[in-house]
């Protein structure tokens, strides 16, 4: 082994960002995929996975270093940078989520909120039975699960990029990238 093959490491995911991940992952896949519309699970879970992004933006003004969200915060500048960076092929270092990344998650954590919200509002009297609510909570659940799927996609693509190994670091927390060539 060349020392250019040596793998850089970091803690970059906490214990409360990996369980409240894949909590969420849970909640969500087993919402859309398992359980039927209406049914009461069905809207624990929603409740529960509104209560996890809830402390998950909690978590990001108090938590560690790289789960506060100054730490990642998808500015204008950082995004166009990135995009650069991608385009010219050349590696833009961030520990925790790049800009698009963290755009992603901030989309998908307002998705699941939203889902919450109207999810809520369809039991309360003033809702009963109001078609465009229901038609709203179908889109947005919807669009969560495309966003996800957008997600998975680009964690693989830029585990490639990256020479990193991104689903596995969200189980360990540990990010490890391969250095050398590239």
């Amino acid at each position: 082994m060349t020392p250019n093959a040596i793998p850089d490491s970091v803690h970059v995911w906490d214990r409360f960002v990996r369980v409240f991940h894949w909590s969420l992952v849970t909640c969500i896949v087993v919402n859309f995929f398992v359980i039927d519309d209406g049914e009461t699970l069905h809207r624990w879970l929603g409740y529960a996975a509104s209560a996890l992004v809830c402390a998950r933006i909690v978590w990001g003004i108090v938590g560690s270093r790289y789960a506060r969200f100054a730490d990642f915060f998808p500015t204008v500048a950082r995004i166009k940078q990135h995009f650069h960076h991608l385009l010219s092929g050349t590696h833009d270092d961030y520990p925790g989520h790049n800009p698009v990344g963290a755009l992603m998650m901030f989309a998908l954590m307002a998705l699941v909120l939203g889902l919450g919200v109207t999810g809520y509002m369809q039991g309360l009297d003033a809702f009963w039975g109001e078609e465009w609510l229901q038609e709203l909570h179908e889109g947005l659940a919807s669009t969560l699960i495309a966003l996800a799927g957008l997600h998975v996609l680009a964690a693989i693509v830029m585990s490639h990029l990256e020479r990193t190994n991104l689903v596995k670091a969200m189980v360990t927390g540990v990010k490890v990238r391969k250095t050398g060539r590239r």
